[in-house]
């Protein structure tokens, strides 16, 4: 039976039993973790030789072009890096700019370059506009937002569904307002949804039409090669989309290897347009004499090839497709007969979005945390951590060894019958 379904006894009588398990859970001391989309530590081993790759013993310092590694230059990243990198994305070598460790802090300083340069030099630069406007699909990427609430742009949020943001509204609003100056995208297995946007939807972002010259798509692909089941998802491209129609200056696009080789200590990419690489090219020779060559030879050594890279995400597969599964039996066995809560079932990515009854994720989040479960909070997937509904609750598998993930779905889904029962018996 539905929990909606009983009448005020029985609910009561629900209630207080998921109450005393609950208690239970409370007295055993747990201190467990799904705040964060971290990868494990048996994922982290699977990389250890990489730190052997370039060693003294093969004195071999140079990128296959002969490019000393240890010395300064190659601002745009080593050509073994970009051969690595260039078909994940599915641009050329020269759309392509290899970076330091991480892919936020390129979108942290693409913003930076449009907010004090412009997009290109000679767009005005949107420190020197009195509003600048910013679209989010919601649920959406926490620090994504707080890039954009940090330089005091007005958020918007964008509804999305299993294709992807809602691109009416979308259209509607960035031909109508030129203050709308970009759009926050992860378009394959996206965080924390775990949708791919349909090829419709590439199609609409790449034949977008803003009154603003300077808009610009921030393409977050992150986990465009994080599959967990043998059909992933497939993401059109949309460089080739946009150069059917001449708008490939309107996106750039990032990526890395945070959770493929080391968190903090991978190689981060972003493709644009030659133009666009150009134009930052020509901010970067300024800010740096280049980034970590070493590491991304490092990197370019331990895989390969971009099939020796696939082949690594088949080993980072085996161990978190096992996680998603205890997460996704647990609420298919508690919840989904209760109908007390929403879940999606991604092909790939690192999260699992939940919502809960309206109004009630924040009272889940409280009590798994009383309990020792540490969730990511709620409100975080939206701009501002503002919810309207009170429903979104991002789960993060992978980083619980399996069997302290069993406890700690234990724990949320009993704090879901709990939070559910309390708020149905409020309305009685």
């Amino acid at each position: 039976m539905q929990l909606s379904e009983m009448n005020t006894e029985q609910l009561t009588k629900f209630r207080d039993d998921v109450k005393a398990e609950y208690e239970g859970y409370k007295a055993l001391g747990l201190s467990l973790n799904m705040a964060r989309g971290k990868p494990s530590s048996e994922q982290l081993d699977l990389a250890m030789k990489m730190l052997a790759a370039v060693n003294s013993y093969d004195k071999d310092y140079k990128a296959s072009d002969g490019t000393d590694c240890r010395n300064y230059g190659g601002l745009d990243g080593i050509v073994d890096a970009k051969n690595l990198f260039a078909p994940m994305l599915g641009v050329s070598n020269d759309e392509l700019i290899i970076c330091g460790n991480s892919s936020l802090n390129i979108m942290y300083d693409m913003i930076m370059r449009c907010y004090v340069f412009g997009v290109d030099g000679v767009q005005k630069p949107w420190k020197d506009i009195p509003k600048v406007k910013w679209l989010c699909p919601v649920p959406g990427y926490d620090r994504h937002f707080a890039i954009t609430e940090q330089f005091g742009f007005e958020m918007i949020n964008i509804p999305t569904d299993d294709n992807g943001p809602d691109m009416d509204m979308i259209e509607r609003l960035v031909a109508e307002d030129d203050s709308i100056k970009g759009i926050w995208c992860v378009p394959m297995y996206a965080n924390p949804t775990g949708i791919t946007y349909s090829d419709e939807v590439v199609k609409r972002f790449a034949a977008l039409k803003p009154a603003a010259k300077d808009f610009r798509i921030f393409w977050d692909n992150a986990y465009c090669i994080h599959h967990l089941t043998d059909t992933p998802d497939k993401l059109l491209n949309i460089f080739d989309e946009c150069k059917k129609l001449g708008s490939e200056d309107m996106v750039y696009e990032f990526a890395s290897t945070s959770k493929i080789s080391f968190a903090g200590g991978g190689v981060a990419v972003m493709a644009a347009s030659v133009k666009n690489v150009e134009y930052v090219k020509s901010l970067m020779t300024i800010q740096t004499i280049g980034y970590d060559k070493i590491n991304q030879l490092r990197h370019a050594k331990f895989f390969g090839s971009y099939d020796g890279l696939m082949a690594q995400m088949e080993k980072h597969r085996a161990i978190i497709a096992p996680k998603f599964k205890v997460v996704l039996d647990a609420l298919d066995a508690e919840i989904k007969p209760l109908g007390i809560g929403t879940y999606t079932k991604p092909n790939g990515g690192y999260f699992v979005s939940f919502n809960t009854l309206d109004g009630c994720a924040k009272k889940v989040v409280a009590l798994c945390k009383e309990a020792g479960v540490v969730m990511t909070g709620a409100g975080a997937t939206y701009p501002y951590k503002k919810d309207p509904h009170d429903s979104n609750i991002r789960i993060a598998p992978t980083l619980p060894p399996k069997e302290e993930l069993v406890q700690a779905m234990k724990v949320f889904v009993c704090a879901v019958k709990l939070a559910s029962a309390e708020k149905l018996l409020e309305s009685k």
